[in-house]
């Protein structure tokens, strides 16, 4: 670490915030000009950019969810009703040459979980633990017969980005929603949201500080697109794969990103309940093109490309330095290996775009030991897949190819499919009696939210995201207004297979137990949610200067949206 010093308060003079390179351009990340008593850490948030919301405004088609996993090598510039979800076949190659060649769950490994699990038991018994940790011969029988807390035996971690709660759910009903909103002193109403929007909104530590004003909450309306495109909502008609999730299970309306700034230090709390004090995204980042690769490779963790790379980290006493940005803090995989629970983390790969949301690879302790192996590192693509063939392991995270996440510019309407794919799979298999699914978005992403983000310590809360627990357990209908943040999935895991509490934010936290009901048997009400068939474009394209939901005048910067190649 070096240098240090002070960052302002909440209610400090405006900075310059800004959106980040694209991941397809090759170079280094631009630094923000800083002013010696204001903390503007530059976001390279934007370097891939996917999801926006409105398709186009007409009839849709609803049925089961085909989840779309990667482009084809050949598809029309736009795609007509239900053709782009169809896609020519589930990749399952990872970009890391030992994931290719080894098997998912070989001999080698098992006898080393199993060994795992009877030092985890003998451990639970020394110490009073009792929990019983199973001798089983294939993932599945190991999870369902390893004892629980609650009768939940696997659990979902899923993480798509960028949007804040008004944005998505300003007109749910019963939720603490708003359709109108403040925009430097004055009442704005919330138009409505686009499926694409024309570029992407400033999302960095610094754009979190505007938005705050010094406490008036106004400052949303900045950079190239913030004005108009930070004071937008949804129609429920265009957003209904998510809607009708929060309609059938649980709605969360006090729920928090975790850090006041962007997906950096939101996916570390993802995992780990802490971001070791960082604030922002990692500085003087670079891509690596590889022959015969449609996209580059670009890292935030252990394996970043470039010169001087680090990130801003902050520390108890408000003081900012920087670090590299490889971290030796603990996280809950970690715990769970070392009780013998079986865990994942599904991620984009190394050449795909959003692969620098995969967390674990800037924890030293995973991404330089054993654990970063192809049975805990996995592809997101084969995710569907493996629910399928009953090869989830007792707890997963996933996030998502940057293509199918939501993150502005691109598509929501794609973003949806996906998520529903992924919940439908689950639902349709053996797994779901015993399973809950924690959807909790990174990270506001520049869009307005009205609640003020509690401040619980240096680092955060953010403004308010999206979280939608859905299980055969969880209440039906259910809006959740207890305060919590990203933290909250870690304690439910933390607590249901009896493991310490990681850090103080996930010892804070309330464990969403309130929102089940384990006192009945699981509902059997179940239904898949809809496909929309009528999504604009393709994923895998810029949707033309002529896409119909930018009104006439709309100069969209294509540069922000995620292309296949250079």
């Amino acid at each position: 670490m070096t240098g240090s010093c002070p960052e302002p308060p909440y209610g400090s003079d405006r900075v310059r915030a800004t959106t980040s390179e694209p991941v397809v351009r090759e170079g280094r990340s631009r630094v923000v000009d800083r002013d010696a008593n204001a903390e503007t850490a530059q976001s390279l948030e934007g370097h891939a950019r996917v999801g926006a919301g409105l398709s186009p405004v007409g009839r849709r088609s609803f049925g089961r969810v085909e989840v779309v996993h990667g482009p084809p090598e050949s598809r029309a510039h736009r795609c007509a009703d239900a053709e782009c979800q169809h896609p020519e076949r589930e990749s399952t190659r990872h970009d890391h040459a030992d994931l290719e060649r080894s098997p998912l769950f070989s001999r080698r490994r098992f006898l080393r979980t199993s060994s795992l699990a009877l030092a985890g038991a003998t451990l639970y018994a020394c110490t009073g633990g009792g929990r019983k940790v199973p001798f089983a011969r294939t993932p599945t029988q190991a999870v369902e017969a390893t004892d629980t807390r609650w009768p939940i035996k696997r659990v979902i971690y899923l993480m798509p980005e960028n949007r804040s709660f008004d944005n998505l759910f300003g007109k749910f009903p019963g939720a603490n929603g708003a359709t109108t909103g403040i925009k430097f002193g004055e009442e704005v109403p919330l138009t409505r949201c686009p499926s694409w929007l024309p570029g992407d909104l400033p999302h960095d530590r610094a754009a979190f500080l505007n938005s705050v004003d010094k406490g008036a909450y106004d400052g949303f309306a900045t950079g190239q697109f913030g004005d108009p495109w930070a004071y937008t909502t949804y129609e429920p008609e265009d957003v209904p794969v998510y809607w009708e999730l929060a309609r059938d299970y649980v709605l969360c309306d006090q729920f928090f990103c975790s850090v006041g700034g962007p997906s950096y230090p939101n996916h570390l709390f993802f995992v780990a309940g802490q971001s070791g004090g960082v604030i922002d995204n990692p500085e003087n980042i670079e891509v690596r093109w590889a022959p015969g690769k449609r996209y580059p490779f670009k890292s935030w963790g252990c394996d970043a490309v470039g010169d001087d790379v680090f990130v801003f980290v902050k520390d108890e006493q408000g003081n900012l330095t920087k670090h590299d940005t490889c971290f030796d803090f603990e996280t809950v995989p970690q715990q769970l290996e070392r009780i013998g629970v079986s865990w994942a983390y599904y991620s984009a790969t190394p050449y795909q775009a959003g692969y620098f949301w995969n967390a674990l690879n800037a924890i030293s302790g995973v991404f330089h030991t054993d654990l970063w192996r192809p049975e805990h590192i996995r592809p997101v693509d084969r995710i569907v897949r493996d629910i399928r063939e009953g090869r989830l392991p007792a707890v997963t995270w996933i996030t998502p190819r940057f293509e199918l996440s939501g993150h502005p510019p691109e598509s929501t309407c794609f973003a949806q499919n996906w998520v529903g794919g992924i919940v439908n799979a689950v639902m349709e298999s053996d797994a779901w009696k015993h399973t809950a699914i924690f959807i909790s978005w990174d990270m506001w992403g520049g869009l307005y939210d009205h609640v003020p983000p509690p401040v619980v310590d240096q680092v955060g809360f953010g403004f308010r995201v999206p979280t939608i627990v859905i299980s055969p357990y969880a209440k039906k209908g259910y809006v959740d207004d207890a305060e919590a943040d990203l933290c909250a999935p870690l304690k439910f895991i933390e607590d249901n297979w009896g493991l310490p509490y990681l850090t103080d934010r996930i010892a804070r936290s309330h464990n969403f137990e309130h929102v089940f009901e384990f006192d009945r048997g699981p509902r059997t009400d179940a239904r898949p949610a809809p496909v929309i068939r009528s999504c604009y474009g393709t994923p895998w394209a810029y949707p033309g200067d002529d896409y119909p939901g930018w009104p006439r005048g709309t100069q969209p910067d294509e540069t922000q949206f995620v292309h296949p190649s250079r």
